[in-house]
């Protein structure tokens, strides 16, 4: 996790970025069910009513709802409306909205805040249903029943009981007064909602317009914060796209610099097919890490704190529908954890093993054609190929089980707070409204741990490929630049090895012992010998592809590990056992190690390696084109481009590693012949099997198991050196070593 933090660190304003659109899709989601609710319970429920307390009264519906108060609420009600006369400059400014203003006194509510008369005035209508249902009903003067909404009544009607009520005893009406102050306020809001739809008919209230014009403003404001929340969702996703795709782009180009970094010990070490999966697959498992995390789980604990927060404020009595529903939900999620996880941390193995199976069978298909192995290697890359899939398949039916249950917690949590939310609104202690938005802020909870879960499954396999992309960034490398490089010594063609020993890493010996020699310029040093002697070793060690594990290497009198591995190399060129071309054309092909070569300089390397003729045979001529790895030319075409690259670099120092046995007799001899001339002041390093490249050597180096058993020129060792003499006699006739 260290690492993928590290890599997020220089995207930090994006991140902080991603989770403020992230509050502002969090708030959109949020306010859309109270908007919702609203609508339900005031625009529908209520006719647009939106305020507790009526914002104007007549004369009789104040005397009414004051009959019904506490001495206390009465005086505050009295003094939180101020009468306004007809054809008053006040009356003018209402006059649209409450028609009776035009022959009647009407009371218009003054009182800023309106919250204390909204209490009051629903108290008096709860009081005025209590000693109505318990009285007047009985009698039969009027049928009073708040679910119906005063269904059929007028306002006349319950005007008419006024004088009635002002005769009553102050002692008759304090029992109603009493129970309504103690009862649930969320009853008396009700009840209080009617008569105020009463009270604005009187006034001339157009209330099918009032809920008209509640509704669609309110359903505008739904669309506005929809709205919202769409272009904060959407700038989410943007910068975590943006984020994810910056960090895999320098996680991938770490991982080339560090692997372009690597010595032949780092190589042997990882896999060829193991690196590229780390660069590929693992750095796409990250990237999907930190497109989920920026999306998910850093949105999952908002939604989740939020969605409770607001369920909450809906309705607490209801609250512990959600603690089972989320219970009942990590259950299932423990379950398919706990089965999935093992699976995860083995994947990335087996997509290592299905790349190596497959570079193997790519790269060899010619050495499996030739031994008719095509079943066998089917069967390997079969057999990798299905213990992926099966264990693909595996994780993915099992993750297929999530929506399902998801789906069925969902399903189960929406019914079961239907069922209880219907006991609550029949016991008038929930609002219809109120219930649907706590289900959607159910579901929001619900979701929110959905997600988590989710972030946590998928977190084992991102953080083993975050883990198998660290090994590569942290390996310490075998092979480093001095602190303070210094330059090479002139002359830079003077290659000197000091009692060189050279043992490769938890091998149980040395693979060369004491090697000790002077290769000069102007002169040919060969190192000859059997197979697995040492000879490309010994070369090897020169470039620093290995670091020698006794003695020293000098060049111009300066040790090759005091020098910079890009200048040490620039002054070398190497022409590999195996020729290895790159995709683009001839000319970008020999200009790889001098890019500011001149025409002149690759028709000199052309012609001394003897590719002249056939690339002027290719069509395009120097631009004809070389497909990846050089497959469209021969093996000995490769050869001599791999020689002519090396030739226009025009360093001091030449390696020629077994270079020479891909191209026929012919084809050597004249190479060698310009390859003299052409690197006459330069010090050349060739290995050989064949004695006839180096009859003509100045020096030639016989290993046999890693020693030194001979150095001198051909006629010298025929002489002295049996080794030399055994390979020489088993190429050669009597005539040609006389």
């Amino acid at each position: 996790m260290k690492l993928i933090l590290r890599y997020l660190k220089p995207y930090r304003v994006q991140v902080l970025l991603s989770l403020l659109f992230l509050f502002g899709q969090a708030a959109a989601d949020f306010t859309l069910p109270n908007l919702m609710s609203d609508i339900v319970n005031v625009g529908i429920q209520r006719s647009g009513v939106a305020d507790g307390a009526p914002a104007a009264l007549s004369a009789q519906g104040l005397a009414l709802v004051q009959a019904f108060m506490s001495p206390a609420d009465r005086q505050l009600v009295q003094s939180g409306y101020a009468l306004v006369n007809p054809g008053s400059a006040e009356a003018a400014r209402h006059v649209a909205d409450y028609t009776l203003l035009e022959r009647q006194p009407v009371y218009i509510r003054s009182a800023a805040d309106a919250a204390p008369l909204e209490a009051a005035y629903s108290r008096a209508s709860l009081a005025f249903m209590t000693l109505a249902q318990s009285r007047m009903a009985q009698a039969g003067a009027v049928a009073l029943d708040p679910e119906s909404g005063f269904s059929g009544v007028e306002i006349g009607a319950i005007y008419a009981m006024l004088p009635a009520l002002e005769q009553m005893p102050a002692e008759a009406l304090a029992p109603a007064i009493q129970a309504a102050a103690e009862a649930d306020s969320l009853l008396g809001k009700q009840i209080g909602v009617t008569f105020t739809k009463l009270f604005y008919a009187e006034l001339g209230v157009d209330l099918a317009a009032l809920q008209r014009r509640y509704i669609l403003r309110t359903g505008l404001v739904m669309l506005l914060v929809a709205l919202g929340g769409v272009i904060a969702a959407v700038a989410v996703g943007y910068l975590a796209s943006r984020t994810a795709a910056a960090v895999a782009r320098r996680m991938r180009r770490d991982v080339f610099q560090k692997v372009e970094s690597f010595s032949s010990a780092e190589f042997d070490r990882f896999s060829t097919a193991s690196l590229i999966t780390r660069t590929t697959n693992d750095v796409q498992q990250v990237q999907m890490l930190v497109v989920m995390g920026l999306r998910m789980m850093l949105f999952a604990p908002i939604m989740g704190i939020g969605g409770t927060i607001f369920a909450l404020s809906k309705s607490l009595s209801l609250s512990w529908t959600i603690a089972v529903a989320v219970i009942v939900l990590l259950g299932f999620v423990s379950i398919i954890f706990s089965i999935s996880l093992p699976k995860f941390k083995i994947l990335q193995d087996l997509i290592d093993r299905l790349n190596l199976v497959s570079r193997e069978n790519l790269t060899g298909i010619m050495v499996i054609r030739a031994f008719g192995n095509e079943e066998y290697e089917e069967g390997r890359f079969e057999a990798a190929n299905r213990n992926l899939a099966e264990t693909t398949r595996f994780v993915q039916r099992t993750m297929s089980l999530m929506m399902p249950a998801m789906t069925l917690v969902m399903s189960g949590a929406s019914l079961l707070i239907m069922w209880v939310g219907a006991h609550a609104i029949a016991a008038s202690t929930l609002q219809i409204g109120d219930m649907m938005a706590f289900m959607q802020y159910t579901m929001h909870i619900i979701m929110s741990f959905l997600m988590m879960a989710m972030m946590f499954i998928m977190l084992p396999r991102a953080l083993v490929s975050a883990t198998r992309i660290g090994e590569v960034l942290d390996t310490e490398l075998a092979i480093r630049d001095p602190e303070r490089p210094k330059p090479l010594g002139e002359p830079k063609g003077l290659v000197e090895f000091k009692n060189v020993s050279f043992r490769y890493h938890n091998a149980e010996e040395d693979v060369l012992h004491d090697i000790s020699f002077v290769a000069r310029p102007g002169e040919t040093t060969a190192v000859i010998g059997s197979t697995g002697s040492g000879k490309s070793t010994v070369v090897n060690l020169l470039p620093r592809f290995y670091d020698i594990t006794a003695g020293s290497i000098t060049i111009g009198g300066v040790d090759i590990r005091e020098v910079a591995q890009h200048e040490l190399r620039e002054s070398i060129g190497y022409v590999p056992q195996k020729g290895s071309l790159f995709s683009g054309d001839i000319d970008s092909n020999i200009r790889y190690g001098k890019p500011d070569a001149t025409t002149a300089e690759v028709e000199k390397a052309l012609e001394v390696a003897q590719a002249r003729a056939f690339v002027a045979a290719m069509e395009g001529d120097l631009k004809a084109p070389i497909a990846q790895g050089g497959t469209n030319v021969s093996g000995g075409q490769k050869q001599r481009l791999s020689i002519a690259r090396a030739l226009a670099k025009n360093p001091p120092i030449y390696i020629f590693d077994d270079t020479f046995s891909a191209l026929d007799f012919k084809t050597d001899a004249a190479l060698r012949r310009a390859l003299w001339q052409y690197t006459a002041n330069a010090t050349v390093l060739v290995v050989t099997q064949r004695v006839s490249t180096i009859m003509a050597a100045e020096q030639i180096i016989v290993l046999d198991q890693g020693r030194v058993v001979g150095i001198g020129r051909h006629r010298q060792l025929l002489n002295s050196c049996p080794t030399y003499r055994e390979i020489a006699e088993s190429q050669l006739s009597q005539e040609e070593l006389a």
